[in-house]
């Protein structure tokens, strides 16, 4: 039994896929396409509880039915792509990645990938747009939410109706409550897990039990929509409510909170106020939109993995005219899957309950194989060669002895009392102290000096934290303090260079709400009030690449037997901080040293430097230095008459 097909929920699922698609494209404009999700719940739990309800009524609801419909909509079109992409996987994959995304497999194969992803990612973390079924998340939080909301209506359905909305109120208020504790507690869970998401797909069913007590048929209330100016409005509002979600909020909202009220009401106020005969409705319903809606699911599978793979392949962001080409392969794709994959399984009468479990149940060991296969395998690393796996094993670099970290470097949650003694070595001369001051670019840059003048060495350095004074950064709550003691101790070493170092170009962009540059010029004038003697220097930022740079060097075949350059595809907006650092340093009295004039020539970078007798690697992600990459930089630093007399080493 079926609930009356709606031409205008179809249309609501296209303004859902679309907005999450864009918005993993990188069309900054679709800064908030993330609640597309949201909007899924609440269509999802309206659909889903109608039927339930219609069945109930009817006296004709089984739970074998009910997970029977589930596995037909979900699971071979799941399957399917998720065996396509494994094939292209083996090719373009480095192991540690192959490892994780066979991991992925098992979780979801279960429908646990929510789970998975909370306890490796967060949502908005850069690395997540190079995880090809990282989107599986919410498709685990709907299972598992239909998992026991079936049961629960079997258990209390003697009790009424009014009762069970009164309990399902009851647990919606506290799944909103704990939500918006969550988002600034716990914010990788909140967004991931089921108990903070459940009241988004309460809201759909509300409206479903709300719509099912209603004594009007259908018809009639279409008749009273069309004449009614409420349900014109409240269409509207509605739609402007996803829009300005989606337009609007972006990554830096704590989400999901109370704000992820607004799509989600948006989306309810659809459902339950744009009939076909109100203007949202028709705008909704017309053959396009309807179009884009049934084939949502396979577009919303296929996308991610899409997006992710052109990352990886072309190793850089898509561009705009490749970003379209691969959204319209993506509905290609999703109609194929529909036509042939989607609709025959959800049709009994061309594929049988008999058939499709056997098909199904040979499909999930065969996935689950992969999973643990490429697990145990390590991501089938001996498809490289032994220069490719010496390569690839920097994603396991020891940064923590190369950086002091935790003793001279200090992780997130370390305050300044966490720095060790060791950081002023006891044989330090002030004449010619070397003193670092900046964040883990600044404690990368550290490890040259150490190998090369390591009793001239002062380090202070903490993750993600500029060395900027006076300023509060909302995410490093111990920044603050941190570069308040720095700024003593320079007052009391007086040494003879300060070196400043930071990932600019993040700092920057992550902190646009701060006079960052302002605060850095006063910050200088700082220094040279209460050291006047003190040389001080800003390094510029260091090169960086959009994915790690051994796994460029494997994906590009560069030769490790010799002094290589790699392509940087973010130097034009790297030397647009640097022309900014530099116009600072000139207003202080201080001198900036362009690390790009160092090590990069014609938009190219030095990707692999000699160290002790062999090659390795500038960097060993996509920005942090290798300990060959910091001494090559350094000697480099040093050999510059200006510098190397200032040191006086």
């Amino acid at each position: 039994m079926m609930i009356k097909y709606r031409r205008e929920i179809d249309g609501l699922r296209a303004v859902a896929v679309l907005a999450v698609i864009f918005f993993h494209a990188g069309f900054k404009v679709f800064s908030g396409g993330f609640v597309g999700v949201d909007v899924f719940f609440v269509i999802s739990g309206y659909l889903i509880t109608s039927i339930i309800l219609i069945e109930k009524q009817k006296g004709n609801f089984t739970l074998g039915n009910f997970y029977e419909r589930r596995i037909r909509r979900i699971l071979p079109a799941l399957f399917f792509v998720m065996g396509i992409y494994f094939v292209f996987a083996w090719f373009w994959m480095m192991p540690d990645s192959l490892k994780r995304l066979s991991q992925s497999f098992m979780y979801v194969s279960v429908f646990a990938s929510n789970i998975f992803f909370w306890r490796t990612k967060g949502y908005f973390d850069p690395e997540t747009e190079l995880f090809p079924f990282f989107h599986t998340w919410s498709l685990a939080v709907e299972e598992q939410y239909y998992l026991f909301f079936p049961l629960f209506l079997l258990i209390t359905w003697r009790f009424g109706k009014r009762w069970i909305v009164v309990i399902l109120s009851v647990v919606a208020i506290i799944s909103l409550a704990v939500t918006q504790w969550g988002s600034s507690n716990m914010p990788a869970a909140t967004f991931y897990l089921l108990p903070t998401r459940g009241w988004e797909l309460l809201v759909g069913s509300f409206i479903a039990f709300y719509c099912s007590s209603k004594k009007l048929t259908r018809n009639e209330r279409e008749l009273i929509a069309e004449e009614s100016l409420v349900n014109q409005i409240a269409g509207f509002i509605g739609l402007f409510l996803i829009a300005y979600a989606v337009f609007v909020f972006d990554e830096s909202i704590p989400f999901p909170s109370l704000y992820a009220l607004v799509p989600t009401m948006g989306a309810a106020l659809i459902i339950l106020f744009a009939t076909e005969q109100t203007y949202v409705g028709k705008m909704l319903g017309f053959k396009g939109a309807v179009g884009i809606g049934l084939v949502s699911y396979s577009a919303y599978l296929w996308h991610q993995p899409l997006f992710a793979f052109a990352r990886l392949y072309w190793l850089e962001e898509p561009s705009v005219i490749l970003s379209l080409q691969l959204i319209a392969s993506t509905f290609a794709l999703a109609y194929l899957t529909w036509k042939y994959i989607e609709a025959p399984f959800r049709n009994k009468d061309c594929i049988n309950r008999k058939n499709l479990y056997v098909t199904l149940v040979s499909v999930s060991i065969l996935v689950l194989a992969m999973g643990f296969f490429g697990w145990t395998k390590n991501g089938f690393i001996e498809r490289f060669s032994e220069d490719e796996k010496r390569l690839l094993s920097f994603s396991n670099y020891d940064f923590k002895r190369a950086y002091r970290q935790g003793v001279c470097s200090l992780d997130l949650d370390q305050s300044y009392l966490n720095f060790g003694k060791g950081c002023v070595p006891a044989s330090s001369n002030v004449g010619t102290s070397i003193f670092v001051w900046g964040d883990s670019h600044a404690a990368a840059m550290s490890s040259g000096f150490q190998n090369l003048v390591p009793s001239s060495l002062i380090q202070y350095t903490a993750s993600a934290c500029p060395p900027v004074a006076e300023v509060t950064f909302p995410s490093r709550p111990y920044c603050s303090d941190i570069n308040d003691f720095v700024l003593e101790e320079i007052g009391r070493l007086h040494p003879m260079v300060v070196i400043m170092q930071a990932n600019w170009r993040l700092h920057f962009l992550e902190n646009s709400q701060i006079d960052m540059e302002e605060n850095l010029l006063k910050t200088i004038l700082k220094i040279k009030k209460i050291s006047k003697y003190s040389l001080v220097y800003i390094t510029g930022n260091v090169p960086q690449w959009l994915n790690p740079l051994p796994v460029i060097l494997v994906r590009k075949k560069i030769d490790l037997n010799q002094i290589s350059n790699v392509g940087v595809s973010l130097i034009a907006e790297l030397r647009r901080e640097d022309t900014r650092l530099k116009k600072i340093a000139t207003a202080s009295g201080a001198t900036f040293i362009s690390i790009l004039d160092l090590l990069c020539k014609e938009g190219a970078c030095q990707g692999v430097v000699p160290f002790r007798k062999r090659y390795e690697p500038l960097a060993w992600d996509g920005s942090h230095l290798t300990e060959a990459g910091a001494v090559w930089l350094v000697n480099k630093m040093l050999s510059k008459n200006d510098f190397y007399c200032s040191l006086s080493v």
